[in-house]
């Protein structure tokens, strides 16, 4: 299991290093921005709160952008939701089933471990990559505030940082029972599902009628700009996520010790 779980970090390293530098640089560079435009960003974000549903949606009617930790919240915090998401999807959807695909699974499942252990193995690299991503990633924006001369929010910062690694395990949770299933790499599927939950939420903030069934997706309870004004996700969205990963993760236990393995 220990050799399964090393060889699955070496392999997807590279992955690792290449989605952290590129959100976490995105957002280290939105932040540097922040005090050559800051005038016009002001202005903008006065302009753009009173858009409505446009405003709704991306936090901009609670939270003022002349600050940076306000900015960083509807600017950063968009970045790095949708870029977490979609790397937490894309390192989970094919961890399990490329062994079929590539005719590994022979090999891997001839060894001395059970079916269990290897998707053990497989979920707690996955873990581990979302780890090292959210601390990649946090580091360089609190690198982004320090160049700033700026003090950093810790309390919300940590708040936002933690709950978005929460809503990534949710995410890989789904796509990891989906890659139990498939004997392909669904990568299209799990960039789709991604996008698909962003959207929901998106949407959801700004239609009405649609705010008090947030709770469902996985972005209800990590939106920047409710954590940065000090608002509270609901309880029941932390308890739909938690029945959905476990939910999801028994699956991928489950079924993958019972499927058969195309040869």
């Amino acid at each position: 299991m220990k050799t399964i779980f090393l060889k699955e970090l070496k392999l997807n390293f590279k992955n690792l290093l290449i989605w952290s530098l590129a959100v976490g640089g995105v957002g280290l560079a939105c932040i540097l921005l922040y005090r050559s435009m800051q005038g016009e960003i002001a202005e903008l974000g006065d302009a753009f709160s009173d858009m409505g549903f446009f405003s709704d949606a991306f936090g901009m009617s609670t939270l003022s952008m002349a600050t940076l930790a306000g900015y960083f919240a509807v600017e950063v915090g968009t970045v790095h939701g949708l870029g977490g998401g979609m790397f937490a999807a894309l390192t989970a959807i094919g961890i399990i089933s490329k062994e079929e695909e590539r005719h590994s699974g022979e090999f891997l499942l001839s060894m001395p471990v059970s079916r269990k252990k290897v998707v053990a193995a497989k979920g707690l690299c996955v873990i581990c990559m979302l780890a090292a991503f959210t601390l990649i990633c946090g580091c360089l924006y609190a690198l982004g505030f320090v160049s700033m001369g700026e003090s950093l929010p810790g309390g919300e910062f940590m708040k936002f940082m933690c709950g978005q690694f929460l809503m990534n395990i949710e995410v890989a949770a789904v796509c990891f029972a989906i890659s139990s299933i498939s004997g392909k790499n669904r990568m299209g599927a799990g960039l789709g599902l991604a996008l698909l939950f962003y959207a929901y939420d998106l949407i959801g903030r700004a239609v009405p009628d649609l705010k008090d069934y947030l709770f469902i997706g996985p972005y209800s309870y990590v939106n920047a700009s409710e954590i940065f004004s000090g608002r509270t996700a609901f309880a029941s969205a932390f308890i739909v996520a938690a029945a959905v990963t476990l939910c999801a993760v028994f699956f991928a236990f489950w079924y993958y010790d019972r499927r058969d393995l195309a040869s």
